[in-house]
C-alpha cells in the first residue's frame, strides 16, 4: 500500500501524533524530514537547529516554509541530514521541511509554491571533462 504513494507524501499514524515525510535534496545534501504536531522542537541529526548550524542565515534559511506558514511553534521537527557543506544541507532541509508541510496541509501548496520553497534546486557541480584542467578551465595556449 504504501509502495504507491511517493515516500516524501507518506504518513504514519503513532499513537495519537501523525508523523507526516518529506525528502528534500540540494546539490549533493540530502535530509530526510519528520514533521509532527508539538511544541516548536527541531532537532538536526540529535542536536538542536542553532547548535547544529553555525550561523543564524543557514537556520533561518532551513525553517522557512515554517515560519512562512507560522507553524514554527505547534510543530516538531525531527531531521536527518548528510553530504554536501552547511549551505546544502540548509537548503535540503528547507526543502524537506516544505514537503513534509504539504503532506500535513495540503491546501497550504499554493503559497509554499509562489515562495519557490517546493522546487529543487538542480544546480550542481560540473563534472571535470576529459583533456582539461577543470569542468571549463584549458590548459594555456601557445601559438609557437
Amino acid at each position: 500500500m504504501l509502495r504507491s504513494v511517493p515516500f516524501q507524501l507518506r504518513k504514519f499514524a503513532m499513537g495519537e501524533n501523525e508523523v507526516f515525510l518529506g525528502t528534500g535534496r540540494r546539490k549533493t545534501a540530502v535530509a530526510r524530514v519528520r514533521v509532527s504536531r508539538g511544541m516548536g522542537k527541531c532537532l538536526v541529526n540529535g542536536r538542536s537547529l542553532d547548535e547544529y548550524c553555525s550561523q543564524p542565515e543557514f537556520a533561518r534559511l532551513a525553517l522557512r516554509s515554517a515560519n512562512l506558514l507560522e507553524l514554527v511553534d505547534r510543530v516538531d521537527i525531527a531531521i536527518r541530514v548528510g553530504g554536501g557543506g552547511l549551505m546544502g544541507q540548509a537548503g535540503a532541509i528547507s526543502h524537506g521541511v516544505a514537503r513534509a508541510l504539504v503532506a500535513m496541509h495540503p491546501e497550504m501548496r499554493p503559497a509554499l509554491k509562489n515562495e519557490g520553497l517546493l522546487t529543487r534546486d538542480s544546480r550542481i557541480r560540473e563534472r571535470k571533462k576529459a583533456g582539461r584542467p577543470g569542468a571549463r578551465k584549458r590548459f594555456q595556449f601557445s601559438k609557437r
